[in-house]
């Protein structure tokens, strides 16, 4: 069976793996014209730690990234609320990593050039459209000048083309821009001193301002430094029109300094590390609604094309990797290509609408408005603001729901 993938991010590059691996004829068609460094920090959960590692890249990642030990959430007076060991320091099989985007782009790139067959990875062609002959999907693709340069016959067709997914546009052509609610993100890495014992993950502050942190790099660690990659998150009002995502276009110091100029912890001076940053990205914090289906006919939608999500939870990538992971799971049960992506769909679609309409509701970060709300100028004791057994039950439900609790992963490796 051949299949052809629209997007070579990291659930396109996931899927093509994992389907080649199981057998099937890949070839994936990306839209930029060569791949680069691009970007600033992701985190992989310890679950879609347990794909990768499956394909045989847990140690090119640990080589690059941070072992996440630790993900804690403060307010914004830096007082601790929650604080979780993560990946193997919470007992898992698998650790929790957090990386250079652009590393874990080219990790995941050299991997899959390695696993398909030569030429599979086209670059320079994005999808223009396709049309479902019988059995058949014929895809066009164009260069940036809008010249149709290639298409493709396959059995299947997966568009893995991101947020602005022409897949999903063609399926539903009157859905819009994405949604927005007012909160606009800066990004940058910085250089600085470690924090925290050098490989945590903190979120401070509160839905309307919130400022995350963690280290990326292990060669930053092995000179006694920590490359930080940073966000700060301010709402900017209800009703405006934001920009078009682009993780490249400048951000503005004064737009959001001036807010966080008072957030010295002690264990972490946010404005300081601001300030050192080689550069800053400005982005609006956006979604799409749930689809009511992801698959038509032989054709279905993988990652941010089928479940973009707020950055809440480090969710977007570790969810993508499921993807690619189940699709080739159903596609690989040997019966009816249609079939097989409407059990996928049916496998994934329900628990990443849950997760998107959550993250709405501001997920797990829902303790650090409780706290606000209730604390404002700080506490003395938590569990007189946010009693133990309630705190636990925003975490317990949270992590279930996200594929994220210790039970859950302990299962998925019983299967392996």
């Amino acid at each position: 069976m051949k299949i052809a993938i629209a997007g070579a991010g990291i659930g396109g590059l996931t899927a093509a793996m994992c389907l080649s691996r199981a057998g099937f004829d890949v070839e994936v068609f990306e839209a930029v014209g060569e791949l680069r460094q691009l970007g600033v920090g992701i985190n992989i959960q310890a679950g879609a730690v347990r794909v990768l590692s499956g394909l045989g890249l847990e140690p090119a990642l640990a080589a690059s990234a941070i072992e996440t030990r630790e993900l804690r959430f403060a307010n914004r007076h830096g007082q601790t609320i929650w604080a979780d060991p993560r990946g193997r320091h919470a007992g898992l099989p698998w650790p929790q990593f957090s990386i250079h985007r652009g590393e874990l782009q080219m990790i995941l790139h050299q991997a899959a050039v390695g696993m398909l067959k030569p030429g599979a990875i086209r670059f320079g062609r994005r999808l223009a459209g396709f049309e479902q002959k019988g059995d058949k999907v014929e895809a066009r693709f164009i260069d940036r000048a809008g010249t149709v340069v290639d298409t493709a016959e396959a059995d299947i067709l997966i568009g893995a083309d991101g947020i602005h997914s022409a897949v999903r546009a063609q399926f539903f052509p009157d859905e819009g821009p994405p949604k927005w609610q007012g909160i606009m993100m800066w990004r940058g890495v910085t250089v600085g001193p470690p924090f925290l014992g050098g490989a945590t993950m903190v979120q401070a502050g509160h839905h309307t301002q919130k400022f995350v942190c963690y280290p990326i790099s292990r060669a930053h660690a092995e000179r006694g430094e920590a490359l930080i990659n940073w966000i700060c998150d301010l709402h900017m009002g209800d009703g405006a029109t934001p920009p078009r995502e682009d993780w490249n276009r400048p951000g503005r110091l004064a737009d959001f300094l001036p807010r966080f100029e008072g957030w010295n912890f002690g264990w972490l001076d946010v404005p300081s590390v601001i300030r050192k940053a080689h550069a800053i990205f400005e982005f609006p914090m956006v979604d799409r609604d749930p689809l009511p289906r992801w698959s038509h006919g032989r054709v279905t939608l993988l990652g941010d094309a089928a479940h973009p999500m707020y950055p809440i939870g480090s969710n977007g990538a570790s969810q993508a990797i499921f993807d690619g992971e189940a699709i080739a799971q159903e596609l690989s049960a040997g019966d009816d290509p249609e079939a097989a992506l409407q059990r996928y769909e049916q496998r994934r679609l329900p628990p990443t609408a849950r997760i998107v309409e959550s993250n709405r509701r501001k997920g797990i970060d829902v303790m650090l408005d409780l706290v606000e709300q209730r604390a404002p100028g700080g506490f003395t004791d938590l569990d007189s603001v946010l009693p133990a057994d309630e705190l636990d039950r925003i975490v317990a439900d949270y992590k279930k729901l996200a594929i994220q609790d210790r039970e859950t992963l302990l299962k998925l490796a019983e299967r392996q």
